[in-house]
């Protein structure tokens, strides 16, 4: 009976057991809360989250059916930009503090501070390398030394590892460690080409971290070839990386180009971008039946600076007459600007006067707008436009679900995109002053 009595008072106890993630930010000022997720390699679901306090502390505390494996803590949005990785284990608590400008240190946590310090560790090798070749020294045995120290302390941290998730990370970080003296331009070569070696691209915690889309942006946008041909050496760093990984699950492979293509769309290397959809992307789309994706690359291709607009039709007075024409058939211009906005939009109302003004500071003839408005009824159209006569306006029915604009990509007001005389998108400006800065510079 006692011993029941006992098990009766212990067990919910251990049923509900926790482990807590306890951390600081700073400066305190600048956080308000911080979310949890478990990642796993497609998806991250979400934990809980917690209120950052005055001085900066916050709290997860993580029950027994919280799983080992990797977590993300987000502080601000968006949340791709603004988080961190933690590895749990399952077997202890955590403490960490943060500063956006010197990154997470663990106080607690066998495994991060294992992976933390083999991080700096192999820093300071790497960085003795560094010194090494800068000074132009011909002491190869000193050289030889260092490589050997480098080899040691791999193997150290590996086996300390023994068992661990933190091991999947200290694997793929190996370096090429060469055997024997080699000159900078001999070792950096062979840095490029080993730079994937260890990487195990079927490898679940490196899929469920950040790992893959930092090894994958620092040797794109991180290697070079000694070529002054910039947009060159991003295609070749990303023809590597694809090869490297070509073993790897397809959607992963989805999720690692997605990213790096919307990071040359946001650079507006769309060439690169472009080259990275026809190559890889878009068979990936077509294999996953993602027409989603698929529709999204084919939009951002046709609307890339270089190809003919999507044509639309648009109604013009001539001789008191409406005549029914095509953007194509146009050729009253130089330069035609097509302005989306609607008579709702704020900052509509606020550019679209100051675009008109601007524009009749130009010689007639020089640029013709069309405005197309996307709206859900005309009258507060209809009572605006009478104030822009010299524009061709174009009545976007239906608003955001209108074809005009779904063809441009539009989904904010206003959007501009400017035209040569042939239809061919020439800018896609984001504002009136970069639109200005457009026209002074040609």
């Amino acid at each position: 009976m006692n011993r029941l009595f006992f098990l009766t008072v212990l067990l919910p106890g251990i049923l509900i057991a926790q482990h807590t993630i306890n951390g600081k930010f700073s400066p305190a000022k600048d956080y308000n809360v911080a979310l949890l997720y478990k990642v796993t390699p497609t998806l991250s679901e979400y934990i809980a989250n917690a209120e950052v306090n005055e001085d900066g502390t916050f709290q997860f505390k993580l029950d027994s059916a919280a799983t080992k494996g990797m977590y993300r803590i987000v502080y601000a949005v968006p949340q791709e930009d603004y988080n961190f990785d933690v590895i749990y284990n399952g077997k202890e608590d955590i403490h960490l503090t943060f500063n956006s400008e010197t990154g997470v240190t663990f106080q607690n946590s066998i495994e991060n501070k294992l992976l933390a310090s083999y991080t700096d560790s192999m820093s300071m090798v790497t960085q003795s390398i560094g010194n090494y070749f800068r000074q132009k020294s011909e002491d190869t045995l000193a050289l030889n030394s260092i490589f050997k120290t480098q080899a040691e302390t791999q193997s150290s941290f590996e086996a300390a590892a023994k068992n661990t998730i933190a091991l999947s990370f200290i694997k793929a970080n190996k370096p090429y460690i060469p055997k024997k003296f080699k000159d900078v331009e001999t070792y950096v070569d062979s840095l490029r080409h080993h730079y994937f070696d260890f990487v195990n691209f079927n490898d679940k915690t490196l899929q469920s971290s950040s790992f893959l889309e930092e090894r994958m942006l620092n040797y794109v946008f991180g290697m070079s070839f000694n070529s002054a041909d910039e947009i060159a050496t991003y295609k070749k760093n990303i023809d590597v990386f694809c090869k490297a990984m070509k073993g790897a699950p397809i959607k992963i492979k989805r999720i690692l180009l997605v990213d790096l293509w919307q990071q040359m769309a946001d650079l507006n290397y769309e060439d690169v971008a472009n080259y990275i959809a026809e190559t890889y992307l878009m068979d990936i789309a077509v294999e996953l039946n993602d027409q989603e994706l698929l529709h999204g690359l084919i939009l951002f291709k046709n609307l890339s600076i270089g190809n003919v607009a999507p044509d639309f039709s648009l109604e013009i007075q001539k001789g008191g007459k409406t005549i029914t024409k095509k953007i194509s058939e146009l050729n009253t211009a130089e330069r035609y600007i097509i302005v989306f906005w609607s008579s709702g939009c704020s900052h509509c109302l606020d550019e679209v006067p100051q675009l008109r003004t601007y524009i009749q500071s130009k010689e007639k003839g020089n640029v013709q707008i069309v405005a197309v408005a996307l709206e859900e009824d005309t009258l507060k159209w209809k009572n605006l436009i009478s104030n822009y006569p010299e524009f061709i306006h174009v009545y976007g029915a239906g608003k955001w679900e209108n074809q005009i604009g779904n063809d441009y990509g539009v989904t904010a007001t206003p959007t501009y995109f400017i035209l040569d005389k042939d239809k061919r998108i020439i800018s896609k400006p984001e504002n009136m002053e970069a639109l200005k800065l457009f026209f002074e510079k040609e």
